[in-house]
């Protein structure tokens, strides 16, 4: 149980030791493209990471100041893909690399406005399969209890098992102010205005 003005919270990590081995997924849509974002600006950052994450909670990262984001994404072990549909960024997901050979899948997730539409399945195989292209011995990625509901699912149907899962609370980010106070989550009461 939180305390007041704090979220409850159970992240699940999950982890895959080896690349699935599975046939490729058909392309879902015409125009789809799936581009590394080299040199990603701070300001496509922040409008991917606030404009996937902010429905499921996502607040880390709008935190951060320009320059420690620019710093972050400077570094050579981290890379941001971004899937486009028709032209459109439509998802994306970052990669961190660490020198024993464990790449964490750090964040992905669709727009708003492409969710359903049948390209998660699609997206994260494209993510897994990217996460294994260097010299990767162990892939993993940890899940909230805010993420999207079918998250934990979807990773788990690709290959991904459960390794451990913490129980935590954390300031509500509506209250903070990191956060709009109207957001609407599956799983939260509207806060009073």
């Amino acid at each position: 149980m939180a305390a007041p003005g704090q979220l409850a919270d159970t992240l699940t990590y999950l982890e895959m030791m080896a690349k699935p081995q599975r046939p490729p997924l058909p392309v879902p849509h015409a125009k789809l493209a799936l581009l590394r974002a080299e040199r990603c600006t701070v300001s496509f950052y922040r409008y991917l990471y606030d404009t996937v994450g902010e429905q499921w909670l996502w607040y880390l990262r709008r935190q951060w100041s320009d320059e420690d984001l620019r710093h972050h994404l400077d570094r050579v072990e981290i890379a941001v893909s971004v899937l486009y549909v028709a032209g459109v960024p439509a998802g994306y997901f970052e990669l961190e690399r660490a020198a024993t050979g464990d790449t964490e899948l750090c964040y992905f997730g669709l727009v708003p406005d492409f969710i359903g539409l049948g390209l998660g399945h699609y997206f994260l195989q494209a993510a897994i399969d990217t996460a294994w292209l260097e010299t990767t011995r162990r892939v993993w990625v940890h899940t909230s209890t805010y993420d999207h509901p079918r998250a934990l699912g979807l990773y788990q149907r690709l290959g991904f098992r459960v390794y451990e899962r913490r129980e935590l609370s954390f300031d509500d980010p509506r209250l903070t102010g990191v956060l709009p106070r109207d957001l609407v989550h599956p799983l939260l009461p509207p806060l009073a205005p």
